[in-house]
Parts: C-alpha cells; structure tokens; sequence
C-alpha cells in the first residue's frame, strides 16, 4: 500500500541517510560486530550529517527537525540490518530529556555537543533490580551542598562504553516512590563511576549493552536535569516516543526480511522445483506480508498522530506491542523457509531473528504493553 505520511523532503532526507549508513555501517558491519560496539567516530560522522541532532533547536547547532525524519534514519538501519540503538538512544530517547527539560545554561553547555557528535548521551535508566517498573529504582541521590551523591548501579545500558553523558535516574528522596525520582546528567568520566565489560547477548552483536556502577559520584546540583522529583513525569511523558522508535525499528526489519525471503525462495531450488512454487511457500509469505502490511498501517497511523501532538501513552503501546510481537512472528516463519541456512549466522535472516527477540522486552515488556492497554480500557 502507498505510504502518505512522508513527504518529498523526508524522501530526499532518506536518500542521504541511506547512502550515508551504506558507506558508514555496511562497509564496517563485520568489524563492528566483532568489536561489540561501533567506534566512537562514527559518532562524530554522524553529527557531521546532522543525524545526531535532528530535533536540537537550530540556535545550538542541529536541525529543529520533527519526529519524522529520526523515524527515516530508524527506518533505514533496520531495514539494512545495521544494530543501531546506541544512535536511537542518543537522538530519540536522550536529546528529548535535554531539549525538554535543560535550563539555558544546560542547553548552551551541552546541546551543540549532542548534536555534533562532539557529546554522545546514554540512558542510565534499568538496574538489576528495577526494569518495568521505574519507582523501584534504588540507585540514591543525597544532597550535599552543591553536589549529589550518587550511589547505585545500572544494567543493560545500550551504548555505555561510547557515552560522554548518562541521563541518570536516581532516587533524590528514597522515601517517596514515583515523587522521589530525579534526573541528573552525569560524566563519564566523574570519580567514582565505573563501566563494567560489555554484556553478553544473544543478538545485536553490532552494540554494546554495559552495566554502570556508581560509587559515591559527586554531580553538581548544577547537572539536575528539570525539577527535583520530577523524574518519573518527565521519563514517562517521553515514553511514547521511545516506544515508537522500537516499533519503527521491529517493523522496517520485518518488512526487510520478508522481502530478502521472496528473493530467496525464487532463487532456491527443491525436488526441481523454486521454493517459491509451493503452496506452503506461498500461504506463509502471503501471511506474511499482511501482518507487515498491518504493522505499517498502524504505525504510520500513530507517526502522523505524534507529529500531530496526539498520540496517546496507550496508542503507543499498541503500536509497540503490535510491531514486536509481529516482527518475532514474521521473521520466525521466514527463517524456516530457509531451512538449515536460516540457522547460520551469516545469513541475514539469522541476525534479524536472534536481533528481534529483545523488541518484546526493553522499552516496556509485551506485558507492560498490554497492562497500559488495558487501564484506558478501565479494566
């Protein structure tokens, strides 16, 4: 079906995005998979072509530009296959919080950086102890003079090891629960935290997932991002948009793959005949393309709502839960229409598999999702 909601400057943006990544990410992907995480140039080249900074104001150097075009550049890496989050986190999730709720002096001191790549933001947000459920977090931030405290630690932090800046959230007052919650950007490189080795995952070799310790680590009050126990309002009034960004990303890779199975199908030869010949082949590819088909309609429907200012915390999770959870669908019955190759790692199709799994759990599980959906119910 033909898409409306881009227009020919979101086209012309994506051409540029596109041959950017291909040059950038393709050319490299092998060696960034290896290493676990891309270099920290890459940062710098994307600041250069204003990827980094899209929705910065002008006045600091990025590009005022709306939701839409962050959406082409997530579109773009995943329907080429390329692990990106640590480049979603720093433009979708991270430069929200600074954009939003930074003072002038904030603003001055760390927009331009965000956006030329000068600066890479990370969001210090999970702890082992505390994933969906924000108000149970237990990293602490005491007050002492001029400074805080901090003292705690963070796990499964996308893009950790490339960070110059942790978006924190901490308890500045551990007595209260969602009224006790604070953001407070942080250096990497203040006394006392610490980034422990890269995580072990099952996909998305191409990115870094680190854990962050905090060992008495004094911010300056200076750093407190917004209002004191204000926290917990200002990550959740940005939720929905993290949540899109995971669904733009889980629905252009399924889109991908389906269509990186067709081209194998008709190419694959079996008792004599293409793959693609089948009535099976034909039924589940069909199924397919429906569900992504689907996916599209819905998330484009809610990408014109949020440029709209009107997508709600529930529309988003629909969205959210739809997408992943069609996108492991998807991809799981592509892979087995590769047989044995499906399950070798340098087929692409083996990457999207093990790389969709974690869709239905960060950013909000596919049970949050659901609980989210089911409170505007008034159930």
């Amino acid at each position: 079906m033909r898409r409306t909601v881009y227009g020919p400057e979101h086209e012309a943006f994506r051409a540029s995005v596109r041959t950017f990544l291909d040059k950038e990410v393709g050319a490299h992907r092998r060696e960034w998979d290896e290493a676990g995480l891309p270099p920290r140039e890459f940062f710098n080249r994307a600041g250069e072509i204003g990827i980094l900074g899209l929705g910065i104001p002008e006045a600091y150097g990025g590009g005022e530009a709306e939701f839409l075009f962050n959406a082409v550049v997530t579109e773009e890496a995943a329907h080429a296959g390329y692990a990106l989050g640590p480049l979603r986190i720093h433009a979708d999730i991270c430069v929200p919080y600074f954009v939003h709720h930074a003072n002038d002096e904030q603003k001055a001191r760390w927009l331009p950086g965000l956006a030329s790549g000068e600066l890479v933001a990370a969001l210090a947000l999970t702890e082992p102890g505390a994933g969906s459920d924000l108000a149970g977090i237990a990293t602490t931030a005491r007050r002492d003079g001029d400074h805080y405290v901090v003292n705690g630690s963070k796990t499964f932090i996308t893009g950790g090891l490339n960070a110059d800046l942790f978006v924190t959230a901490a308890k500045t007052d551990p007595t209260q629960r969602h009224a006790g919650l604070s953001l407070l950007v942080i250096e990497a490189g203040a006394a006392g935290l610490s980034r422990g080795a890269p995580l072990e995952k099952i996909g998305l070799h191409g990115q870094e997932a680190v854990e962050i310790f905090f060992d008495d680590v004094r911010v300056p009050a200076g750093d407190l991002l917004g209002d004191e126990g204000a926290g917990f309002t200002y990550l959740t009034s940005n939720l929905p948009q993290e949540r899109m960004s995971i669904a733009i990303n889980a629905q252009s890779a399924a889109a991908s793959v389906v269509e990186q199975t067709v081209t194998y199908v008709n190419g694959r030869k079996a008792f004599g005949k293409s793959l693609g010949t089948f009535q099976n082949t034909k039924f589940v590819l069909a199924g397919c393309a429906t569900e992504v088909e689907a996916g599209q309609a819905l998330l484009d429907q809610a990408l014109i709502a949020h440029r709209d200012g009107e997508l709600t915390p529930a529309d988003a999770a629909k969205v959210k839960l739809f997408c992943t959870e069609m996108q492991g669908r998807v991809v799981d019955e592509c892979l087995q229409l590769f047989g044995g190759y499906g399950y070798m790692s340098e087929y692409p199709v083996a990457r999207a598999w093990t790389d969709a799994r974690v869709g239905r759990i960060y950013g909000g599980s596919s049970e949050i999702m659901k609980t989210i959906i089911a409170k505007e119910l008034g159930l």
